[in-house]
């Protein structure tokens, strides 16, 4: 039995969920999923939207929140993530100008220091989710992902498996490299059709996924967050479905 929390993050079911968000919550956890990742809150205020999530049985165990969303007002932007339930809010990607090498990464990290101690005061950790892009290599011969981390060591890695592999790494190794690092990790399977990378259910694609899990446990991951940015061939719902079911099979 898995001690790790099994989350959907809600992207990937986006199209339903603007339609309907209750049904899809519903559907959502009669998947057997433990609790949701958000990506917005669909213009809800947080006491709504967590009124929702209490009558389908979920927890918002996380949430990507864009940098600029908290200049604002942060105490009260993550009190409501707090109200909500999440234990991790992530900055789900920056443009390369934000990110070492560019013009405005000092911006970003001034914007980044003032967001996580925010955080901390309310008892949420900060981290950063990344794509394929934060894996070019800058002038000192390193990735831009691993400068980036380097010098804010008070954010964590939401490490995206699907984007590591399609930027030629090797997620396990890379999970191992952040180990105590990594509270949570997206499980995201790949293919590549026409030299181009698509989207699969979990254990549909090229991802020795088994082993992923295996080494995000022993990296201290306790949010492992299926996603897909597109499914193909099939609805998102079922693509969510599908993915929860291999994750059964292999004892999650």
């Amino acid at each position: 039995m898995s001690a790790q929390v099994i989350a959907l993050q809600l992207y990937t079911v986006r199209d339903f969920a603007e339609k309907d968000l209750a049904a899809t919550l519903s559907q959502v956890k009669a998947m057997g999923y433990d609790a949701v990742e958000l990506a917005g809150t669909y213009s809800l205020k947080a006491l709504d939207f967590k009124k929702l999530l209490d009558e389908a049985g979920l927890i918002a165990i996380s949430a990507h929140v864009p940098i600029d969303g908290f200049d604002d007002n942060d105490e009260g932007l993550i009190a409501d993530y707090k109200a909500l339930g999440c234990k991790l809010i992530s900055i789900p990607w920056l443009p390369l100008e934000a990110l070492p090498g560019g013009s405005g990464y000092e911006k970003t990290k001034a914007s980044l220091i003032k967001a996580a101690e925010a955080c901390k005061e309310q008892g949420i950790m900060l981290a950063y989710h990344n794509h394929d892009f934060e894996f070019k290599t800058l002038p000192c011969g390193n990735a831009i992902l691993d400068v980036f981390l380097d010098e804010v060591a008070f954010v964590q890695a939401q490490l995206d498996t699907g984007w590591i592999t399609a930027a030629g790494q090797d997620p396990v190794s890379y999970i191992k490299k952040y180990s105590g690092r990594c509270p949570s990790v997206h499980l995201k399977d790949i293919v590549k059709v026409d030299g181009k990378f698509e989207d699969r259910p979990i254990g549909q694609g090229i991802q020795d996924m088994a082993a992923v899990i295996k080494a995000a446990i022993e990296a201290g991951a306790f949010i492992l967050v299926a996603e897909l940015d597109e499914a193909v061939g099939m609805t998102s719902l079922e693509a969510a479905r599908q993915s929860r079911e291999y994750l059964k099979s292999i004892g999650y």
